[in-house]
């Protein structure tokens, strides 16, 4: 597997190492944020599988199903100024822990209220860290 590709005489990084920084960084984010609550439950025998496992369908879902929650929830997000967006992170994530079941549990909507928008900061900020790590790579490269 190639860690650059060139097109049109300018290089970038392999699609799939480039999801896969991603997910791990989302993974290890996820561990952190959920460190703090003790009514997020993670099944603790495999912690690392079953975060990336959280990850990755937490990542399905975010492609698959969120369009359509927001589609259907503009007028509400509207009205709300777009305080309402935080609850479809929490739809999701509620979505998870029943397909999950016992592997990961949340006992309480409100703490996933603050999980939620602290996930949404915590992506943020692991974006904008993997940009400029895929930046310094095309320049090294380039």
């Amino acid at each position: 597997m190639k860690l650059l590709i060139k097109e049109k005489n300018k290089y970038r990084i392999n699609k799939l190492l480039e999801w896969l920084m991603y997910m791990i960084g989302y993974t290890l984010v996820f561990i952190f944020v959920t460190s703090f609550f003790k009514s997020i439950h993670i099944d603790s025998n495999h912690l690392i599988i079953w975060s990336f496992i959280i990850v990755i369908v937490t990542y399905i879902l975010n492609k698959t199903i969120k369009p359509v929650l927001i589609t259907l929830t503009i007028p509400i997000t509207g009205l709300t100024l777009g305080l309402f967006y935080p609850f479809i992170n929490v739809f999701i994530l509620k979505l998870v822990d029943w397909l999950l079941g016992k592997h990961f549990e949340l006992d309480s909507i409100f703490i996933l209220f603050f999980v939620a928008i602290l996930l949404s900061v915590a992506n943020f900020i692991i974006e904008k860290i993997i940009d400029k790590i895929i930046g310094k790579v095309k320049r090294h490269y380039a």
